[in-house]
């Protein structure tokens, strides 16, 4: 899952990138609503990495309220006036009822008042993440492969997967298309930030690490290397 953030506070701003990618989120920083502004701007007209109507590669929105340039609500309302529903968790030091309105009516779907422990925000992006933009269960399923969004709890026949963040992230993207051939640029666009190498080999890698995971007895899932195209989870295999 891929989340921008949009914070002048450089120091929140990097703590924050820290914390969820350690947590397996992709992240990308910028540090003016400009700056977002032109990244919106230029996104549009661009087919979407995963094939949705939003044309824009992230699954959420961090912005803060009092950001240089243009503020959040404006950024945030201007999204909603092109039809996008990416969910957007406004972040303001401002903690008024009449602000919060403001934030909820500009379009926002969550409001969290600095300061604030990261661990509130994390429970705020699982919730918001939890409501897709297209209608999914609550928890996803290919085969006797299951994961919840909400928890990051894998299980194949009812056993615990043990694996990593960013194992997690990657199984969830494919878990949200099952059965299609995702590229690895795409898989790179969705579940890396836009500071890695495209030329690396890390989403083989990765795919390696999660398909010997999956290679169990049972498991009515295969995740498959498509020659020249990329990889597929699909429903089968032993």
């Amino acid at each position: 899952m891929r989340i921008l953030i949009v914070e002048d506070a450089e120091k929140l701003a990097r703590a924050l990138k820290a914390g969820l990618e350690a947590e397996g989120y992709a992240v990308d920083v910028l540090y003016d609503g400009g700056a977002a502004r032109r990244r919106f701007a230029a996104r549009r007209g661009a087919p979407d990495a995963c094939g949705g109507e939003d044309q824009l590669p992230y699954d959420l929105l961090v912005l803060d309220v009092m950001l240089p340039g243009v503020d959040g609500f404006t950024l945030c309302r201007e999204l909603r006036d092109q039809g996008l529903t990416v969910p957007v968790l406004m972040l303001t030091a401002r903690d008024t009822t009449a602000d919060k309105v403001t934030g909820l009516d500009s379009g926002a779907d969550d409001y969290l008042v600095k300061p604030f422990a990261f661990e509130e925000l994390l429970a705020r992006i699982r919730t918001l993440l939890r409501r897709p933009r297209h209608a999914l269960p609550p928890q996803l399923r290919l085969g006797a492969l299951t994961l919840d969004p909400a928890t990051r709890e894998a299980r194949l026949a009812g056993e615990p997967v043990p694996l990593s963040p960013k194992e997690l992230s990657l199984l969830e993207l494919f878990l949200r298309h099952p059965n299609e051939v995702l590229s690895r640029e795409r898989i790179l666009e969705r579940a890396w930030d836009e500071e890695f190498d495209s030329f690396s080999n890390i989403v083989d890698v990765y795919a390696g690490r999660l398909r010997r995971k999956l290679d169990r007895p049972g498991a009515g899932v295969r995740l498959e290397t498509v020659r020249g195209a990329g990889y597929a989870l699909r429903e089968g295999g032993r």
